[in-house]
């Protein structure tokens, strides 16, 4: 079968969703109104609280929640078939992730900007809101501790990219004075900053001089540098540190000097590389060689595809965007439909390629199975596969397989990186709360908590022995992501449904798909925990102990939330709470 059917099915699948049912959901259950006055121009500080065109603020929402998730998740599932990895993806893109990054943005907007960890303090309760702190808390440290290995590793495999990646930064900082001092347009600044970058990627592809070799600088492989170290590992710590400054500033300057300009450029990025990807595609129209279902796979997709493929079906990291950045720059409160739901739209286009590209990339079934002969073996090769694939989808319009996978490389570091950044962001807003919650003041300040945020995510990048060696502690933790991650999304709902019953209007659009995440997560979770990382499993010790621990503290402090949740579907509004139409 041709992969052009698979890409036809998915893209009339989301403009039905787009046009029509994100349509009912404003209108009928959100009622969004266009005179409301947003937290963006009621609390204007010009830092975190700046109206932003609703294009721009689409560009900053989509590459925040992007990521290398999307991509990867995708890349990964479809070692269950292609068939579950596609109907999971256009179907919860379309009826959860839609629904639940709208409806974040708007529940935010209507009460201050606030995100949805103190929301839940308004609408469930003060001990559910520190529960869903420590939840969300875990989650971001695990974002950043491990997009900062992603990045870092493929700066070292990718040497080409670095500079691409490095000028971005002062081309987005010039872009940002220059709209928002002088209030120019910032679409063709944008797109001459993209030209600049990608001419400086295929420069970079073709002269060794423009490669940023970290590895080669220290004496090549299997050469020792600075406290016995490998250069490899050494160049390693050197992109974590660097990238360790750069959240740290990026995180703390308003978002219209760098955050905004550079996503809005990224987004452009997106733009260009699924036209690329997509006519490639229509180019070649290859044949999917991947296997519809595998009746051999080791493990069950049911309930494990819907923890596998987060981004780009569902994801609650998108909630914590969403409430704690993308509302704070809501110019009007219609532009949510345009930023959340087409915001979550784009990324189930972007990880509906990721699939293609995987199930195209190989010459025969027999290929496939045997790169992804099991489900561990399918988490290694996913993200290069992916690579691979799309830069082989590339080179149908011409592209050479050297710029191909170049700019494949940027698209992903650039999406890891604002992912990265925003996250700290994030997780300084988190640490901030913690700081008022129980009055430490340090842990208030801008940089008190960032400094918190930055040193609590390079200690576990660097210090604890990870699966995949040097500087992955993060994926100590990381099997933890996939569920942590739904269940923050099902809970984000579950505060949706209630703010919606408090106001006497229809809320199955969010309850439907909370209670069927929150099986299937809840599920996935309890297999994993208990019988997977258990002290009586097979798995690794160490790193089965602390799953086992941190799995089981998040699986009650879950089930709490959500009993204390079902106790406030029935109870009136606080006051504190914007119940007005």
């Amino acid at each position: 079968m041709q992969a052009i059917y698979l890409a036809l099915f998915g893209g009339i699948i989301f403009f039905l969703g787009y046009r029509f049912y994100s349509k009912f959901i404003a209108e009928k259950i959100y009622q969004l109104d266009p005179n409301y006055v947003t937290p963006a121009h009621k609390y204007k500080d010009g830092v975190d609280f700046v109206p932003t065109n609703k294009y721009v603020l689409w560009g900053h929402h989509f590459t925040s929640v992007a990521g290398a998730a999307p991509i990867l998740g995708p890349a990964v599932a479809v070692y269950w078939g292609w068939l579950p990895a596609l109907l999971w993806v256009v179907l919860g893109t379309v009826f959860a992730a839609g629904v639940h990054d709208f409806g974040t943005i708007v529940l935010s907007a209507r009460n201050k900007g606030q995100s949805v960890g103190t929301l839940a303090n308004k609408l469930i309760g003060q001990r559910a809101k520190i529960l869903f702190l420590f939840i969300i808390l875990i989650l971001v440290l695990m974002v950043n501790a491990v997009f900062a290995w992603v990045i870092a590793n493929l700066f070292i495999t990718n040497p080409a990219s670095v500079v691409s990646v490095f000028i971005q930064i002062p081309i987005a900082i010039w872009i940002g004075y220059r709209v928002y001092k002088r209030q120019g347009s910032m679409l063709f600044p944008s797109l001459i900053g993209l030209a600049v970058m990608y001419g400086a990627a295929i420069l970079s592809s073709y002269v060794p001089a423009l490669q940023i070799d970290l590895v080669k600088y220290f004496g090549g492989e299997g050469a020792t540098g600075l406290f016995g170290m490998s250069a490899t590992s050494l160049a390693f710590f050197v992109w974590i540190i660097v990238l360790m400054v750069y959240v740290y500033i990026a995180s703390t300057l308003p978002v219209w000097k760098l955050l905004q300009p550079r996503d809005f450029i990224n987004s452009h990025q997106l733009v260009v590389g699924l036209v690329i990807l997509y006519l490639g595609l229509l180019f070649t129209n290859p044949e999917v060689t991947a296997p519809m279902t595998n009746s051999n796979a080791d493990t069950s997709w049911f309930p494990l595809l819907f923890i596998t493929i987060a981004c780009g079906a569902i994801s609650g990291f998108h909630g914590l965007v969403s409430s704690g950045t993308t509302s704070k720059q809501l110019d009007k409160e219609t532009d949510a439909r345009f930023v959340g739901y087409l915001g979550a739209v784009g990324e189930g286009v972007l990880a509906l390629i990721s699939i293609i590209a995987v199930v195209t990339f190989f010459s025969s079934a027999a290929d496939f199975s045997a790169v992804y002969s099991g489900f561990t073996a399918a988490n290694g090769a996913g993200l290069g596969t992916f690579v691979q694939g799309a830069a082989q989808l590339a080179s149908g319009i011409g592209i050479p397989p050297e710029v191909a996978s170049t700019i494949v490389a940027i698209i992903v570091v650039s999406f890891a990186a604002t992912t990265l950044d925003s996250s700290v962001r994030l997780m300084r807003y988190i640490i901030s709360e913690l700081g008022e919650e129980y009055k430490i003041k340090p842990m208030t300040t801008v940089h008190g908590a960032t400094t918190i945020a930055v040193v609590a995510s390079a200690a576990l990048t660097l210090l604890p022995e990870g699966p995949k060696g040097f500087g992955s502690g993060g994926y100590l933790l990381w099997p933890l992501f996939g569920t942590a991650n739904q269940l923050l999304a099902g809970i984000s709902l579950l505060l949706i449904a209630i703010w919606l019953k408090r106001l006497g209007r229809n809320y199955w659009p969010a309850m439907v798909p909370m209670i069927f995440l929150m099986f299937m997560t809840m599920w996935a979770m309890f297999q994993q925990v208990f019988f997977a990382w258990a002290p009586f499993s097979d798995s690794p010790a160490e790193q089965n102990m602390l799953l086992f621990i941190f799995g089981a503290i998040i699986f009650v402090f879950t089930i709490w939330i959500i009993l204390t949740a079902i106790s406030a579907l029935s109870k009136r509004a606080k006051d504190d709470i914007d119940i007005s139409a």
